[in-house]
């Protein structure tokens, strides 16, 4: 029998990047998948992807930074599932600025959609997780909410801000048979890391192959990760042998903040 035969996972931001890979793992490992994400086209592609390689999986359009929405999108992957056992939360943006030149529109939209995004999916996920007396959250956040880096205040708040619920959520449902944890990536061969680097391209003149090795050289390992790496961790706190993992922020950086 497959690790996560029987259970049912609704993946953010599961249209591309880190998403796409814990959707597809997901799948591969047993779990029926709800595939969630702005773009259609794009969580159609990943949903066929998984049913490709023998899995279960729907696609659904969310907007995490709306309420409305995100309860909308669980209502659907519970009636075409039968209900929500894993939530992985991957939705994210991430401009870069410096703090005085950041607007309120941007604030705001960093905010509502990688913190209220992660509040909302908890708030749907774990009263029925507990109810059943088994769940796994994973918030997916960053090494941005462990420590500063210059031009992504509004990104850096929103992940330190992802880890304090994480925490919170954790003990709240620890005696259920429910955990809540986080994911904490360095730098990862994305297209969100294609969009950061051709902005440092823009900014400084580098090459892109310079502004990649920049980026590179911030890991002692001196390399960016894949979205497979993050994923199989992902897949790990998803399992049964995680159950005494909880209220965690486990880092894929190659020892960038110890």
């Amino acid at each position: 029998m497959l690790a996560l035969s029987g259970r049912r996972a609704l993946v953010t931001g599961g249209g591309r990047g880190i998403g796409r890979a814990v959707a597809l793992d997901l799948g591969r490992a047993g779990a029926a998948v709800a595939v969630a994400a702005r773009t259609r086209a794009e969580v159609e592609k990943v949903a066929a992807e998984v049913e490709g390689g023998g899995g279960r999986a729907v696609a659904l359009t969310i907007d995490v930074a709306d309420p409305d929405s995100v309860r909308a999108a669980f209502a659907q992957a519970r009636e075409v599932l039968g209900g929500i056992d894993i939530l992985v939360s991957g939705a994210g943006v991430a401009p870069t600025a410096p703090l005085a030149r950041t607007s309120d529109a941007v604030w705001r939209q960093v905010l509502e959609t990688n913190l209220s995004g992660v509040f909302y999916g908890l708030r749907e996920a774990l009263p029925e997780m507990a109810a059943r007396g088994w769940g796994r959250v994973v918030n997916l956040a960053s090494t941005a909410g462990k420590r500063g880096y210059p031009y992504i205040g509004a990104y850096a708040a929103s992940k330190h801000g992802v880890l304090g619920l994480t925490r919170c959520a954790a003990l709240e449902v620890a005696t259920t048979g429910v955990t809540v944890n986080a994911v904490c990536p360095g730098y990862v061969d994305t297209p969100m890391l294609e969009a950061g680097v051709a902005r440092i391209v823009e900014k400084t003149g580098l090459t892109q192959e310079e502004a990649r090795r920049r980026l590179a050289d911030m890991s002692p390992q001196r390399r960016l990760y894949t979205a497979e790496e993050v994923s199989a961790l992902v897949l790990f706190l998803c399992g049964e042998g995680a159950g005494g993992i909880n209220g965690q922020a486990l880092s894929i950086d190659g020892g960038t903040v110890v």
